[in-house]
């Protein structure tokens, strides 16, 4: 199997729709041997700020000496981002090599009836991958929810942690944010320990601290009240928190909150001091999550699709007083797109909105009628690589072009 073929097979899954529940990893799992059985786990949930907080994990981990599996979803520019090592992609040889051992086992399991979907098949090859590798932490992102979510067949993880939790997927996890968060809970175990933060929703956290008592689970609030900025551009940003100084180059005052928790989850591993802290949160990158990218004009790109997002990137826009911004918005149909907008339209001048390559794309005439009432001139481009030239060549030299709204067009300018 080469690495296409790999990762066409995985996205043919995609057929079989989401399918919550553990039966099928763990039939799928025990075909290979159980691969989880003998790593060590950081398991991570959340709404918002998973992705960022289970990348910080990982980069500490690798500061203090350990070999770390990094799974997270989604990936932006190559499908390699999901499984890392010690933050290094995944080879695509490698890739193709453990996913023809895992569709192996599909094939095994369909004749009896057993029909693994998309997302396991990825998480049953990476902790493959992770356990031939000698990992010794594997940092686990959570795909959807949390409870009958494919990671959390993993054994008991040494920490929990639940970012901000707030509506989405509603359609599968419950309408109300105490419904989502009982989902996301669904990770804590007995013997492990729970990080969250004092700006949890406060349902959400009264429902996660119940969670952890019912299943004897140490829970520990991480006071994000408690960090104080020190300095801050948007490529840097400088605080400290109960003695110590860290910085961080993920812009944006939710990365504090962040790192926050991500202090005091790296606490409670083992062999963790807070020299591999500072290192490893000074060392973090992420692609495509408010990205900025020098240049003439400089770029901000940015694939979070939510309203929540959306108020996290208008913060940024607002504190950092960025000059004449030039958008590039292309988003799904199936999100709030209404208010994403309404959040992020008024900080530009002109917006490009376009087509990203997906069945789910939302039309971009719709997105611009959306933004009638906004003080910015709406442009429709299909094509997201033309709107992006079209956005370059409007803007300033002193000016920001701003891409955002979902992974899938990030993925389509700039793999």
């Amino acid at each position: 199997m080469h690495y296409q073929e790999a990762v066409d097979y995985i996205h043919s899954l995609l057929a079989f729709g989401i399918k919550p529940g553990l039966q099928r990893i763990r039939a799928l799992l025990t075909a290979l041997g159980n691969p989880q059985n003998g790593l060590r786990f950081i398991h991570v949930a959340g709404t918002n700020g998973k992705g960022s907080t289970s990348t910080m994990l990982s980069y500490i981990l690798k500061a203090a000496g350990y070999k770390t599996g990094l799974f997270t979803s989604p990936y932006v520019f190559s499908f390699c981002e999901r499984i890392q090592i010690n933050n290094e992609n995944v080879s695509e040889t490698d890739l193709a090599n453990v996913v023809a051992r895992v569709k192996s086992a599909v094939e095994s399991l369909n004749a009896e009836g057993i029909v693994p979907t998309e997302f396991e098949v990825i998480t049953a090859a990476a902790l493959l991958y992770f356990k031939e590798q000698q990992c010794e932490y594997a940092v686990m992102e959570v795909g959807l929810g949390g409870r009958y979510d494919s990671t959390n067949i993993i054994p008991t993880p040494e920490v929990c942690v639940i970012t901000s939790v707030s509506l989405d997927h509603t359609q599968i996890l419950g309408d109300t944010v105490a419904q989502i968060a009982l989902e996301k809970a669904g990770i804590l175990k007995r013997g492990s320990v729970c990080v969250t933060t004092t700006r949890q929703d406060l349902t959400a956290l009264s429902v996660i601290r119940e969670t952890a008592e019912r299943q004897g689970c140490a829970l520990t609030v991480a006071d994000a009240d408690a960090a104080q900025v020190i300095s801050e551009r948007i490529t840097e940003t400088v605080f400290s928190y109960h003695g110590e100084t860290y910085t961080i180059h993920l812009p944006g005052r939710h990365q504090i909150e962040n790192a926050v928790g991500v202090v005091e989850a790296a606490k409670r591993i083992a062999g963790v001091t807070d020299a591999h802290i500072r290192e490893g949160l000074q060392n973090t990158v992420m692609r495509g999550r408010m990205e900025y990218r020098a240049g003439t004009p400089p770029m901000l790109l940015d694939g979070g699709h939510n309203p929540e997002c959306a108020e996290a990137l208008s913060e940024v826009l607002k504190r950092f007083a960025l000059p004449h911004i030039t958008a590039v918005i292309g988003m799904m149909a199936d999100k709030d797109t209404g208010r994403y907008l309404e959040k992020v339209a008024p900080h530009c001048k002109e917006i490009y909105f376009t087509k990203p390559d997906n069945p789910r794309s939302a039309a971009p005439a719709m997105l611009r009628d959306s933004v009638s009432n906004v003080n910015v001139k709406a442009f429709t481009d299909e094509n997201p690589k033309s709107a992006l030239e079209r956005a370059k060549n409007a803007a300033p030299k002193d000016g920001l072009v701003l891409v955002c709204g979902s992974f899938y067009l990030l993925s389509d300018l700039f793999s």
